[in-house]
């Protein structure tokens, strides 16, 4: 297991400085001009002289290459730079919106695994039967749904239509403090809408896991047994029908990243949304490299979590292999 980690480690720092050049040179390509932002309407009226010098001052008439040497070379003793839109640190950025957006990541991400799960067993348990056409047919339906048209729709009807729960935000209007009751209540929409559009994979991919596993030897084994259905469904073919979900984990992080971002500024969560699309639209290059960094980090470790996964459940798999 540690050599596995170790190998992954090492493979995520060569993703990690091709990533955050990419950055920098896709920014420096962009047609937005990083100084017209950051000088807003002021711009508009300034010299020419004032722009190049403003433009000095910001650094970006420096090549691509130079830039990004600059901002790696900080960034690994601890500085991410000072964000040109919201006049920041980018460190200080970053530790005020992330955590809410793991919050509601995390929350989305258990209540899809546990929901999908459940789901896909009482698909798998009886093919082609009443549950199984309604939970495929539900599961391919919001499949194709993006998150912004489920997040619009269930403001709508929870909050307009209905009024049982708050349309967006982390606190009530009048709330001046942050409790732990209004979060709870704000985060209900966002990672319900967020935890629905992961939802088919899994239970898609349990179905067929446990479908298959029902059909093995194993399993047919424990049924001559005697065993109680209930058993042999929940402690053996669960069990093996799992396997190929633990793969799933990993490759779902890049979509929950980027379905996060939608619901955060459906539902304006103060996650890193806001501060994602102020940097891509701004051409802020020390929040863009460290919000893109910090993705893909995340989707590295995702994989990394979801291969220990499967080698710990599956005993066949080696670590060091």
């Amino acid at each position: 297991m540690a050599r596995l980690a170790g190998r992954r480690a090492l493979f995520a720092v060569p993703v990690l400085l091709v990533v955050t050049f990419g950055v920098f040179a896709v920014a420096a390509a962009s047609p937005f001009d990083p100084v017209k932002a950051y000088a807003g309407t002021a711009g508009l009226t300034a010299s020419q002289d004032n722009l190049d010098q403003l433009r000095a001052n910001l650094g970006v008439d420096r090549p691509t290459a130079a830039r990004w040497w600059d901002w790696l070379t900080s960034a690994l003793t601890g500085d991410l730079g000072d964000s040109s839109t919201l006049r920041q640190p980018v460190a200080d950025i970053i530790g005020e919106r992330v955590g809410w957006s793991v919050l509601l990541a995390a929350t989305a991400f258990l209540v899809a695994i546990l929901l999908g799960t459940a789901l896909g067993v009482l698909a798998a348990r009886r093919p082609g039967g009443l549950v199984d056409r309604a939970a495929t047919s539900l599961a391919y339906l919001l499949e194709a749904a993006p998150p912004f048209w489920l997040g619009l729709l269930a403001v709508w009807l929870f909050a307009l239509k209905l009024g049982v729960l708050p349309s967006g935000g982390l606190t009530d209007t009048a709330g001046s403090t942050v409790t732990a009751g209004q979060v709870a209540s704000h985060l209900v929409l966002p990672a319900g809408v967020l935890a629905v559009s992961q939802l088919p994979w899994f239970v898609l991919y349990v179905r067929q896991g446990v479908g298959d596993a029902l059909g093995d030897d194993p399993v047919r084994g424990a049924r001559a047994r005697g065993l109680a259905e209930r058993t042999v469904l929940l402690h053996h073919a669960l069990r093996s029908g799992m396997l190929p979900v633990l793969t799933l984990i990993g490759s779902r992080v890049p979509e929950l990243i980027t379905g996060a971002l939608l619901v955060e500024t459906v539902f304006s969560w103060p996650g890193i949304a806001a501060a994602t699309v102020q940097a891509a639209t701004s051409v802020d290059f020390p929040l863009l490299a460290a919000l893109t960094a910090l993705a893909t980090a995340a989707v590295l470790l995702g994989n990394l979590v979801a291969d220990l996964l499967y080698g710990l459940a599956d005993p066949r798999v080696g670590f060091d292999g």
